[in-house]
């Protein structure tokens, strides 16, 4: 006789999460995006006090990231070749475990791009991290590193008095992390901790000014100095805003819709073994009574 087996409610969950678990984290993603990256020309030996330094300043700053948004610290050795120094900090408004995991990518990142290197540096779109055997800790650096403008627009969109706007708003604001909008732009900007609050002003004000001299009515533009960096977006066009991307929260949008579906479905299904069970167990029973 033949009889229907319904799955246990055990096995619906175990799908539930297996099928949530491989889905993307859009935001993680965009966080952990890769801008850019450079290495000293100078190597370090293999098993050196200096690769010892240079090992224990990153599981260091790995380690602070767990709490702490901003740190620098110098391993010093008994020679001055093999002090090392180093430091990271995350976006501002990053949350405390993001913040962590992008600096665990960006420390992972420094061992591809930089093996042997007595320096280097690497930027992803949620954090930053740089170490060197110069010192470089409360140093201002306004050298150009990532210039990045998009199509230009009209010039007499309403978008170039609100990207002035944001800029303007952006340079007279306080703190070393500004954020901004006006309109269909918005901005950001960010000093690395080490520096002071003229410094930091003096560097975002050289961004600002580049920015708007060499983008002039792009769409979008990203200027990236050795110590700050200056970012503005209109509108879906390589949105960044001052939390997450246009771009990453379509992207949440559509894997919320997606996690939607997979609900749906696997309801659907609890329903339909629901049914047959019902339908086999009135089979049984119309069966037995027939005996």
């Amino acid at each position: 006789m033949y009889r229907a087996y319904g799955f246990p409610p055990l096995f619906l969950l175990l799908t539930l999460f297996l099928s949530l678990s491989s889905l993307p984290n859009p935001s993680t993603a965009d966080t952990n995006s890769f801008i850019y990256g450079g290495c000293s020309q100078l190597t370090y030996s293999p098993g050196s006090a200096y690769e010892s330094n240079l090992n224990s300043l990153l599981t260091s700053l790995v380690n602070s990231a767990t709490y702490s948004s901003f740190n620098k610290l110098t391993f010093s050795g008994s020679t001055q070749q093999d002090v090392v120094y180093g430091l990271y900090q995350c976006q501002g408004d990053l949350s405390m475990p993001d913040c962590s995991n992008c600096i665990q990518r960006a420390v992972s990142q420094l061992g591809i791009l930089c093996p042997s290197s007595t320096g280097g540096a690497v930027q992803l779109q949620g954090c930053f991290i740089k170490y060197d055997n110069t010192s470089f800790l409360g140093v201002e650096d306004k050298t150009v590193v990532v210039k990045k403008c998009g199509p230009p627009v009209s010039y007499e969109s309403d978008l170039i008095s609100q990207r002035d706007a944001v800029l303007n708003g952006l340079a007279s604001g306080g703190g070393l992390y500004r954020v901004g909008g006006s309109g269909e732009v918005q901005g950001v900007a960010q000093c690395v901790g080490d520096l002071s609050a003229n410094e930091c002003q003096d560097c975002l004000s050289s961004a600002i000014g580049r920015l708007r001299s060499e983008c002039g009515a792009a769409a979008y533009g990203d200027m990236f100095l050795g110590k700050c960096y200056v970012r503005y977006s209109t509108g879906g066009d390589h949105s960044h805003g001052s939390n997450g991307s246009s771009s990453s929260s379509s992207q949440q949008n559509q894997t919320s819709k997606t996690l939607a579906i997979i609900i749906g479905m696997l309801a659907l299904v609890a329903l339909i073994i629901i049914f047959v069970s019902f339908i086999s167990r009135a089979i049984e029973r119309r069966n037995s009574g027939g005996k």
